[in-house]
């Protein structure tokens, strides 16, 4: 059996293979009251969601990438009977159920399914009245919550070098996401062999999201201290890293507002060429950066803080001047509009070539004016998930920089 390996040494090497998930029926599993709890501000029309997110993968396909999906991997690895049923085991327990009853007739429901189907179901969610407990119109119908979140497939676990971060989710509503990436990595027969390692695990105590963890170069790693990430997460995983991956010599840990807006760093910054980045204007102030490295002959992390504009921190580690392309070009009006639509979250798939919402007209022409290749695509479903085209595309392989 093939052996697939994960290589991804930086943000713009030519992206060969992601992972990406095609919104399916846990959207049509949103209802308003309940928005919050799912971390969705509006629903989505799935028709045209599933249309828009088929066009992202079509762009993809278009320039060499193949594309894997995550309901496909996750239905392989879970073909053997005995995997299956620890996969059952741990997704029912992880939704607090407990009834004896109840398990059974969750597990006697989804096991008369194909592979495929029952884990569309698992990620769709499940009503009570599927296992025939009566529904009333004033209660929570779910026994199972749905997993609206699962197209931005960059959270629940991050490909670093040849290694994952397998993440431990900030909210409860997204940590049974990071079951399907374990299962696949233990268990399916292209990659449970591969020897790919782990830096960081679902089941830790402290919270990390891949939306926080960007690869700046062979020797770089940008991880976010955001709502969602904790810096006591990012200081074990570098130890982690630092004992097991000899190209990686600095991790830097950026102190980012713990807010909505500024989820992830993603949300703030991404790089889309050697030496340019796009970039919220509200972060362009003093930064707040602990520079951590490590001494091999003690055994132990050093940790510097650091402070500094973006612009003279990356300057500074990646050893090159840095262009800053601000979303929106730093207009009040029209930065805050393009940033709640994911301006600054672009998928480099080569050095100076990036997939953009069209819909962020004003960012998209400021990066063709700065010699940046913009494939757009359409948005207008998706971007109501609050993530834009990196959020949903989890590279596997990239192409090493020269």
């Amino acid at each position: 059996m093939y052996e697939r390996k994960i290589n991804v040494y930086s943000e713009i090497g030519d992206l060969k293979t992601v992972l990406i998930h095609r919104p399916g029926e846990e959207i049509e599993n949103l209802i308003p009251e309940y928005l919050e709890r799912f971390l969705f501000d509006d629903i989505p029309f799935l028709k045209v969601a599933r249309i828009e997110h088929d066009n992202f993968a079509k762009i993809l396909k278009e320039n060499g990438v193949e594309t894997l999906y995550l309901e496909n991997l996750a239905a392989e690895a879970v073909k053997d009977a005995q995997i299956k049923e620890l996969f059952l085991d741990e997704v029912i327990e992880e939704c607090g159920i407990n009834k004896t009853q109840i398990i059974k007739s969750l597990k006697d429901y989804l096991c008369s399914m194909p592979e495929k189907e029952m884990i569309d179901k698992v990620m769709a969610g499940i009503r009570k009245k599927e296992i025939k407990i009566k529904e009333h119109y004033d209660e929570y119908p779910f026994i199972m919550d749905p997993m609206p979140n699962l197209y931005f497939t960059r959270d629940p676990f991050a490909c670093i070098g040849n290694g994952i971060s397998l993440n431990s989710m900030k909210t409860k509503t997204r940590r049974r996401e990071t079951i399907f990436g374990k299962y696949i990595f233990k268990y399916h027969p292209e990659f449970k062999n591969s020897n790919i390692k782990l830096w960081y695990n679902r089941d830790d105590v402290y919270n990390i999201e891949g939306g926080d963890e960007l690869i700046l170069s062979k020797e770089v790693i940008a991880i976010g201290n955001s709502e969602r990430t904790d810096k006591e997460a990012i200081i074990n995983m570098a130890k982690n890293i630092f004992e097991n991956e000899k190209n990686f010599k600095t991790i830097l840990i950026f102190n980012i507002p713990k807010t909505r807006a500024f989820m992830h760093l993603d949300t703030v910054f991404t790089m889309i060429d050697y030496d340019k980045f796009t970039v919220h204007p509200g972060i362009e102030g003093t930064l707040k950066v602990t520079a951590i490295t490590y001494d091999y002959k003690n055994k132990e992390l050093i940790i510097i803080e650091e402070e500094g504009s973006l612009e003279k921190i990356l300057s500074k580690h990646l050893n090159k001047d840095i262009t800053l392309i601000r979303c929106g070009g730093g207009d009040k009006v029209i930065s805050g509009r393009e940033q709640w639509n994911d301006g600054s979250n672009t998928l480099a798939i080569s050095p100076g070539t990036v997939i953009t919402y069209e819909r962020n007209y004003v960012t998209n022409e400021i990066l063709d004016k700065n010699n940046i290749k913009v494939i757009e695509m359409t948005s207008g479903e998706l971007s109501r998930g609050r993530g834009g085209p990196r959020c949903m595309s989890m590279p596997f392989y990239r192409e090493d920089l020269e």
